[in-house]
């Protein structure tokens, strides 16, 4: 390439780079002056509107959150709708299928309180000689002895252990033949040791059948005592069996601890077989804490009836559970006439006493209101009555359970008078 011909191209190169730098220049200007016509129409704007553009950023942000939070709002209140007619599908599906798994397979053996006797001439040889033998029988066994209906002999106590023990003793003994003083002491104290072992073993098993173990020999035995047991017609291992799957289920559902609603099913009812004063409740409790029973698992007993605010969610279980046990069609039943009978006879005891206009028994018999004349007796005399009145019920009833008597002494003075 020649002088000529670079210069040439120089030249060009030189003019081009003019063009592009004039292009730039004018690109420059009209972008400064879009800018401008921006920051003009900014202006404008906020004088109209009367915002700030951070007020205006501001100001969407809001219309947007409240647009949404409508949305938000909507949809919250669908799932809650939704979620209230799952959750009353969910709880009867549970209960059902709680229920469901409560089926149990047990036979329920309750206590027989009468022996059948092949002839009447074997009644003359159980009294014996001016009656040593019945007495000697029932000192031994702690039960009363009737033979005034043909055929049978009826034996009556409050405990059902010991009129266990008195049925298993008679029996032998009716097939011994030799019924003397003491052969019946020996034939009672064997037969003691024998239901003690039944007890132990109906204990363990029942433990073992609600997946509880490593009991003391002493609680299990307690818990032996409900073979012999019944609540309404409802014998007690049947009931707890029933109560304690029923629970477990429920607890397993919801999360609930399935190890404290297990063991406050098992230990819910065990104040019934226990000796002394006060409800079974109360009994059930004190028992439980002499055995050193954490107290989750007392508090589920102490509130199963609600005889105290609920503590936690595994008591509303067991209480559920035990409801649901009880309370179910054929579950429980009662000699109608029986039932009235006892509900008379308490309050007969009350009327008889001076001062008690009227008495009328409430709760299935464990409640007794007395009306009290307060022209006859003061409050302190009152007070001593009603508990004069609950201690002959208890003594000479058999009334499960603690009975409780308030007695009513109200005074009125009415004054009128007519202007005419």
């Amino acid at each position: 390439m020649s002088d000529q011909d670079l210069v040439t191209l120089e030249k060009k190169l030189l003019e081009r780079e003019e063009k592009i730098e004039r292009e730039k220049a004018a690109a420059d200007k009209e972008k400064s002056e879009l800018l401008k016509l921006k920051e003009e129409y900014k202006e404008k704007l906020s004088k109209v509107s009367g915002m700030t553009s951070e007020e205006a950023k501001k100001q969407l942000l809001k219309e947007t959150e409240d647009r949404e939070a409508a949305i938000v709002a909507r949809l919250i209140k669908e799932r809650e709708e939704e979620a209230k007619l799952t959750a009353d599908r969910k709880s009867r599906e549970i209960l059902v299928d709680s229920m469901r798994h409560g089926a149990l397979n047990y036979i329920a053996e309750y206590t027989v309180s009468e022996v059948k006797i092949p002839d009447e001439d074997l009644k003359g040889r159980i009294i014996g000689k001016e009656g040593r033998n019945i007495k000697a029988f029932e000192q031994a066994t702690g039960v009363d002895v009737d033979l005034d209906e043909e055929g049978v002999i009826r034996l009556s106590s409050f405990d059902q252990v010991r009129r266990e023990i008195a049925r298993r003793s008679l029996e032998v003994l009716i097939k011994d033949t030799r019924i003397q003083p003491f052969r019946i002491e020996e034939i009672v104290n064997q037969t003691k040791k024998e239901v003690e072992k039944i007890m132990l073993e109906e204990g363990e098993k029942l433990a073992h059948e609600v997946g509880v173990f490593n009991l003391p020999a002493e609680l299990l035995a307690v818990l032996g005592r409900f073979k012999f047991r019944t609540s309404y017609g409802q014998n007690l291992i049947v009931h707890t069996l029933e109560d304690t799957k029923i629970g477990i289920h429920i607890a397993s559902e919801i999360g609930a601890d399935v190890n404290i609603v297990r063991l406050g099913c098992l230990f819910h009812d065990i104040g019934k077989v226990v000796e002394g004063d006060g409800s079974h409740v109360k009994l059930g409790v004190e028992l439980l804490k002499r055995f050193n029973i954490p107290e989750p698992i007392v508090n589920c007993v102490a509130e199963h009836h609600e005889d105290k605010p609920f503590s936690s969610v595994e008591s509303v279980i067991v209480h559920i559970a035990d409801s649901i046990s009880g309370a179910r069609p054929g579950a429980r039943y009662e000699d109608v006439e029986e039932y009235g009978k006892r509900l008379r006879e308490m309050e007969e005891i009350a009327k008889k006493y001076d001062g008690v206009e009227d008495a009328y028994a409430f709760e299935a018999g464990r409640e007794l209101r007395v009306i009290i004349n307060p022209g006859k007796l003061d409050d302190a005399q009152t007070t001593l009555v009603a508990q004069k009145i609950r201690e002959e019920t208890s003594r000479t009833l058999a009334v499960p359970g603690e009975i409780k008597v308030t007695a009513i002494r109200e005074f009125r003075a009415v004054s009128s008078e007519s202007n005419l």
